[in-house]
């Protein structure tokens, strides 16, 4: 499974508002300067973050974005799959909703793809926003 832009830049973005999480609302043009992501391509991926629910718009002269829940809240499982789509290297072992296949039953390489979307999804979901905020901030002290 390869991760897109999408997928990277929307998580990207989340951890901006995750690490100004209580504060005014974000606008998007200072989260695109400051995580160096294009603003027309960030109004795109927002979108998609607000329907998943992860995200809320303010209006006005100090609206912006914010995270719609606590960043201890939003796994990072939550935004991939918000910006790509359930998680699977291949159709056969998708995660809702796998591809008809004659030979499931008796494939042995499914096992494999199998082991390797539940390792992935074990990484996605056992981080939140909080975690990566959280080790941000070590690195901080590091650089």
């Amino acid at each position: 499974m390869r991760l897109s832009t999408k997928g990277h830049y929307g998580l990207k973005a989340m951890f901006d508002l995750a690490m100004h999480y209580g504060h005014q609302p974000v606008p998007l043009k200072t989260v695109a300067e400051r995580q160096n992501i294009s603003e027309n391509y960030l109004e795109q991926l927002i979108v998609l973050l607000r329907k998943a629910g992860l995200v809320s718009s303010v209006r006005g002269a100090q609206g912006g974005y914010r995270l719609a829940r606590p960043p201890g809240e939003i796994l990072v499982g939550d935004v991939i799959r918000a910006m790509e789509g359930p998680i699977a290297p291949l159709d056969c072992v998708h995660e809702s909703a796998p591809a008809e296949c004659d030979r499931a039953d008796c494939c042995i390489t499914r096992l494999v793809w199998e082991k390797v979307r539940d390792s992935i999804i074990a990484v996605l979901d056992s981080m939140t926003l909080a975690d990566m905020c959280r080790e941000a901030e070590k690195m901080e002290h590091k650089c």
